[in-house]
């Protein structure tokens, strides 16, 4: 979020960002009829859908509400601006799906961000696959935007029901056989949960309004390479008798000795201070007679 960001906001920055809650753009009732979409009542009963969700109650902080907003509005957006409008509401109701079952986290935005700190395996693709650094055009985010607060305020998307997975038709994943299929709205299928899992009574995740940050999860740690390159060494390569790790030994320097005048180089020392880490005078070692 912008006042959450060094060098871009200053203290008390985030009164005045919530001062003015945002408001949708666009009607949600009037986006449907422009687009002649199929009112939510037949489309349930196309897809035969089952239980629908529990109309979404907000909660936290308004830091907390308008982190909510913005990971919704970035799912909706980047998965689904080419998409109508129930298309867009289905994946604002599949977020809040999974918000809502304990097999995800019960905050939006770790919903929305979940697996973003690995290569593969993300659960939303936009949020590992470098879609973020694509500035979303006006028009589009202010739609999405809608969407999401509709959804944040209690609008339930009903034709899509439980669903808590979809997938685009371009691809067929390993997961799609395991989960019942509930129908297809534009480019994306949407399925629920087999079994007792998929029912009303799992969706048991009370939303407590803790929003962590607005982006994707820190990266983990990459181990380092076998081999650094020439001129470099390999700090943990493992020994051949034990395969426990080896710190490699300093190597000596092999540069002929600088006079006095040579400038210092990056890790010199001056002359001056070349001594400062040594003891005057080792503990329990006998007083010179001089003190």
């Amino acid at each position: 979020m912008p006042f959450e960001i060094a060098g871009q906001s200053f203290p008390g920055s985030a009164f005045y960002y919530l001062d003015q809650p945002p408001q949708p753009v666009f009607d949600i009732d009037e986006l449907r009829v422009a687009e002649g979409t199929l009112d939510a009542e037949k489309l349930t009963e196309k897809f035969g859908a089952g239980a629908t969700a529990r109309a979404f109650m907000s909660a936290g902080t308004g830091i907390d509400k308008a982190r909510a907003l913005k990971c919704l509005s970035m799912a909706v957006y980047y998965e689904a601006a080419s998409e109508s409008q129930s298309g867009q509401e289905a994946v604002a109701q599949v977020v809040l799906n999974r918000v809502a079952h304990p097999a995800y986290p019960s905050s939006i935005c770790g919903v929305v961000f979940q697996g973003s700190e690995r290569k593969t395996g993300c659960q939303f693709t936009f949020t590992c696959d470098g879609s973020l650094n694509r500035q979303p055009s006006r028009a589009g985010w202010a739609r999405a935007q809608s969407v999401a607060l509709a959804a944040l305020s209690g609008n339930v998307f009903a034709p899509i029901g439980l669903a808590t997975h979809y997938h685009t038709h371009a691809v067929n994943p390993y997961w799609a056989s395991s989960l019942d299929l509930i129908g297809s709205i534009g480019a994306h299928r949407f399925y629920r949960w087999k079994g007792n899992a998929g029912r009303a009574a799992a969706f048991t995740n009370a939303y407590a309004g803790r929003e962590p940050l607005a982006l994707p999860n820190p990266r983990e740690a990459s181990p380092l390479p076998a081999s650094a390159g020439a001129g470099t060494t390999d700090l943990f390569s493992p020994l051949p008798e034990t395969g426990a790790p080896q710190v490699a030994e300093p190597r000596a320097s092999t540069e002929a000795p600088r006079g006095g005048n040579a400038p210092l180089q990056s890790g010199d020392v001056k002359p001056e201070f070349r001594n400062s880490g040594r003891w005057i005078r080792e503990p329990g070692a006998a007083k010179p007679a001089t003190e």
